[in-house]
């Protein structure tokens, strides 16, 4: 009787083992490269292998990575080895807080970008403007031209250089109408844009008549070998300056709408622990 009462014992404890190794995971993955008790598996390098690279190029990247992996490897395995408990503790809280703080910052990322308003309206622009004018103060000179480049041997020369000093909205109409003829050009002179900008742009204009750019209401020939170029200055605005509205008003946009998106962070933490506290997930202790 106790022989039997044995064997069934072992027969369970068999198949009890067996057991745990049916329902043990299997780790299916291929690893391509070990050191010590932590491998690199095929699939962490296929980001790697872009569509069109050849074998050669492939292989190259591969092993680079490999290589590089297991030196990291090797580092912090060389670094648990030495340093001390308390300097590791040190680093595992650090890792830790980085972590958590790049949790917290991408919720809160989601949370803003789903409830801030993007719209700057003209009159907050223009209110925030004129209480920060000391702050947009030019530090390049800025000027509102057009201008084309032509053929200096075209036969409609005069009539386009007329149209184009004229510039009332008939011409603008005809000279936009023919711009495809023109070398390069731009119309759009009530833009303000930076004269370092057109003096790249224009390749004539050099340091000795850079000036003639800062001249408002001025007109302009200038010759190279790519033909014949009329510029109009329509408006200048020297450094030191004051900033028009207009050409800042990128940066406000950005002021404002970073300003809404600290508050709205201070109000969503502020609410996320209120409402933590409601529901009993978060109790300080006396």
């Amino acid at each position: 009787m106790r022989l039997t009462i044995k064997i069934l014992f072992i027969l369970a404890l068999t198949w009890l083992l067996q057991s745990c190794d049916f329902f043990k995971e299997t780790d299916d993955r291929k690893a391509i490269a070990r050191v010590n008790d932590t491998y690199l598996y095929e699939e962490d390098i296929q980001s790697l292998l872009k569509e069109g690279m050849s074998p050669q190029d492939s292989a190259v990247v591969v092993t680079n990575f490999i290589n590089r992996w297991a030196t990291e490897q090797l580092l912090v395995s060389g670094a648990k080895r030495n340093l001390t408990e308390a300097k590791q503790e040190a680093f595992n809280k650090l890792a830790m807080e980085y972590k958590n703080d790049l949790y917290s910052k991408a919720y809160l990322e989601a949370l803003v970008a789903k409830n801030i308003d993007t719209v700057v309206s003209i009159e907050e622009m223009e209110a925030y403007y004129n209480d920060n004018k000391q702050v947009f103060v030019l530090n390049e000179d800025l000027i509102k031209l057009r201008y084309i480049n032509i053929d200096e041997n075209r036969l409609d020369l005069k009539d386009v250089e007329t149209k184009f000093k004229r510039f009332n909205e008939t011409d603008k109409k005809e000279l936009d109408s023919i711009s495809i003829q023109f070398k390069s050009f731009s119309l759009k002179d009530s833009v303000w844009v930076k004269a370092d900008q057109v003096v790249d742009k224009i390749p004539p204009i050099t340091s000795e008549n850079r000036n003639e750019l800062l001249k408002k209401s001025n007109f302009i020939q200038l010759k190279d070998s790519l033909g014949l170029y009329l510029v109009h200055i329509n408006d200048v605005l020297l450094r030191n300056s004051t900033a028009p509205l207009e050409y800042v008003k990128p940066t406000i946009d950005k002021i404002v709408i970073n300003k809404r998106k600290l508050e709205l962070i201070r109000e969503l933490e502020k609410d996320i622990t209120k409402d933590a506290i409601k529901n009993k997930k978060f109790e300080i202790y006396n």
